[in-house]
């Protein structure tokens, strides 16, 4: 598997509690994975700007057709905004049946990034969509 570096967004030093989220895509054919990966590159060119960001990397496994990221927000609805952003919106409208999407978000205390990694599992990341309050 191969993961980013982490990338810091604005609200990098916001204490907890924060909101982590998981998101994994498999693709259903090898031929859609540059698209989608060079798609999620280009989001994450956005990230040190986005309102309630705290950092994230992506993630990918390509000999699984499945990419992806683990997000922290400062909440909810920083989360949530960035999934209406226009660019994501188009993102996901484009590759919707290419793939199958899961997600899932829980609360973390405090940002210890080796320990989220550990408790993100982005290997039980693709399959259906799944979200966990």
């Amino acid at each position: 598997m191969l993961r980013s570096r982490w990338i810091a967004g604005p609200a990098a030093d916001q204490p907890g509690p924060l909101v982590a989220a998981l998101t994994g895509y498999r693709t259903n054919r090898l031929l859609d994975l540059p698209g989608i990966a060079w798609h999620g590159l280009s989001l994450s060119r956005l990230w040190p700007a986005l309102p309630g960001a705290v950092g994230m990397w992506l993630w990918a496994d390509l000999t699984e057709r499945r990419v992806g990221s683990l997000s922290v927000w400062r909440g909810e609805d920083d989360l949530h905004a960035f999934v209406r952003l226009r660019p994501h919106v188009r993102i996901m409208r484009e590759y919707r049946h290419r793939g199958t999407l899961r997600s899932r978000t829980w609360q973390i205390d405090t940002l210890d990034q080796a320990a989220l990694w550990g408790q993100a599992a982005p290997a039980d990341a693709p399959g259906g969509r799944r979200s966990d309050g």
